[in-house]
């Protein structure tokens, strides 16, 4: 039984006359954990991007579970309601209530009752160590704690993937942590999940698979124990020089 979720097929992406991504070609099955990591501007949050749809691919194909998403909004809603995105900025609705903004989407794009999607939202709150916040608003909260409100609040989707793209590049160093500990309780729970991160530790120990990307391109795909320990491209080594000599 093939249990690709995920497969990308020749993607390419450019801005103008910059391309951005060239020639991405990535399976993803069930259960993996996969960081991509790479400098800035290597083309990362860009590829996770064209994986939600949030930018249309110049050339190639997405497929999920075998079907191809063509840039039709009704199959990308029903593509999106089953591969969540965590955003860098929290994107939370500043004039909603913890407890609404995790109802919200449930409500409107899966039309459960009102009763469910609150079940939803405290079950996954707890999870992430934010009920007790349920009443407040956004700018009462730490950039951790809305950090952890925006993955609940993926996670009342019930997603098969979740997408994060860089989930703690905003946050103040000593918020970091609590972020990183919820994603990788999520990691046990056998959720499909791309991370996009530039936390080098994070990705040795967490990830089934790591990604690095070099201009573009997909220099080096590889378990964790192989890329951090003896990689096999020059960038790559290049790259994780500091972190390897640290």
């Amino acid at each position: 039984m093939d249990n690709t979720v995920i497969s990308i097929k020749d993607l390419s992406k450019s801005f103008g006359k910059h391309e951005v991504l060239r020639k991405i070609d990535i399976d993803v099955t069930e259960g993996e954990i996969i960081c991509i990591v790479g400098s800035s501007g290597s083309g990362k949050s860009t590829l996770l991007r064209c994986i939600n749809k949030l930018e249309k691919q110049t050339t190639g194909e997405i497929f999920f579970r075998g079907k191809e998403i063509r840039d039709v909004q009704r199959e990308i809603n029903e593509y999106r309601a089953k591969v969540g995105m965590v955003f860098q900025s929290f994107n939370l609705f500043s004039n909603m209530t913890v407890l609404e903004n995790c109802m919200l989407c449930t409500r409107k794009v899966l039309h459960i009752s009102k009763e469910e999607a609150f079940d939803r939202a405290i079950t996954h709150l707890k999870e992430v160590g934010m009920a007790p916040f349920i009443n407040a608003r956004p700018d009462q909260l730490s950039g951790g704690q809305k950090q952890r409100v925006a993955i609940a609040r993926s996670l009342c989707m019930n997603p098969e993937v979740l997408l994060f793209d860089e989930p703690t590049s905003a946050l103040d160093p000593e918020m970091v942590g609590e972020v990183l500990n919820v994603m990788k309780e999520l990691a046990t729970t056998g959720l499909t999940m791309i991370i996009v991160t530039h936390e080098m530790a994070f990705a040795r120990d967490v990830s089934t698979r790591t990604i690095f990307m070099d201009q573009g391109y997909i220099a080096e795909d590889a378990p964790p124990s192989e890329l951090f320990s003896n990689p096999k491209n020059p960038r790559t080594r290049e790259f994780l020089s500091r972190y390897l000599a640290g």
